[in-house]
């Protein structure tokens, strides 16, 4: 299981919230990136302290902003 959306029966469901972790979760499988808050397909993504430079280079030919040096976005 990856989430788990409980709501009281009643409050209504926010399908776009539902469609965009859905999304995110595929992309983030696909790509090896993370989502920040609020994102949204074709915003930037973070790319995980994990992938060293070197690595991310292989990943992210088109190249990232580094904010921080764990802190790097880009556009997938």
């Amino acid at each position: 299981m990856r989430l788990t959306m409980t709501y009281p029966m009643n409050v209504g469901r926010n399908f776009d919230e539902i469609i965009r972790v859905i999304d995110a979760l595929q992309l983030g499988d696909e790509k090896s990136i993370a989502t920040p808050a609020d994102w949204r397909p074709g915003d930037e993504v973070i790319i995980p302290p994990s992938i060293d430079n070197a690595a991310a280079k292989d990943l992210f030919p088109q190249g990232w902003n580094e904010i921080r040096p764990y802190l790097r976005t880009t556009k997938v």
